[in-house]
């Protein structure tokens, strides 16, 4: 009824009343219906009337925005000399690639972070603070150069800030909202195998 009403006025627009009938909604949206040949219960289909020029032109934001395929571990990748804080990922996760990929691209202007796969056959708990390999699939590390180790939100808010991202997690400093980020990312860390695959 609300639909009928707001398309109702839309046609009253310049004093001039158009036809307001259920049927004309269509139109008004860029549609016509036509008859679908090729099945005999749907007697109508909605098409575009024409294929007007793109008023919002759509720009990808990143690489790993665009790219549908999923992103590819880096086998061999150098570590930055002055590195300040250790990113422990898992390189068999697919949202978990695109990020490290995003903070890899980023990382290569401030060489602040040292990306380490714990999927790798060569990962040691030893090089990373004892952390063994089921620890850490189970919510995201980070390691700072002191060797403090950080989790859940606070790995992120730190390894953004190291790439100059650090407004993304800022509010994240701050209780309540810090907890209520952590409880989240918790669920989320739970159940992101079943998820990612």
């Amino acid at each position: 009824m609300a639909l009928r009403g707001a398309v109702a006025a839309a046609c009253n627009v310049g004093g001039r009343q158009r036809n307001t009938s259920l049927l004309s909604i269509p139109h008004y949206l860029g549609f016509k219906f036509n008859r679908l040949p090729s099945h005999p219960l749907h007697r109508f289909t909605a098409f575009p009337m024409h294929q007007p020029a793109l008023r919002c032109p759509i720009r990808a934001v990143s690489e790993a925005t665009a790219n549908p395929v999923t992103p590819k571990k880096e086998v061999g990748e150098e570590p930055p000399p002055n590195w300040k804080i250790k990113m422990l990922y898992d390189g068999d996760c697919p949202l978990c690639m695109r990020e490290v990929n995003m903070l890899r691209e980023r990382n290569e202007r401030y060489g602040t972070i040292k990306f380490v796969d714990i999927s790798s056959d060569d990962y040691s708990p030893e090089e990373n603070q004892g952390l063994d390999y089921k620890t850490v699939m189970g919510r995201i590390h980070a390691i700072l150069s002191d060797g403090t180790v950080v989790t859940d939100v606070d790995a992120f808010r730190r390894l953004y800030e190291q790439v100059g991202l650090g407004w993304v997690y800022a509010i994240t400093k701050y209780e309540p909202i810090a907890t209520v980020a952590d409880a989240i990312y918790g669920v989320w860390a739970k159940y992101r195998l079943q998820i990612t695959g």
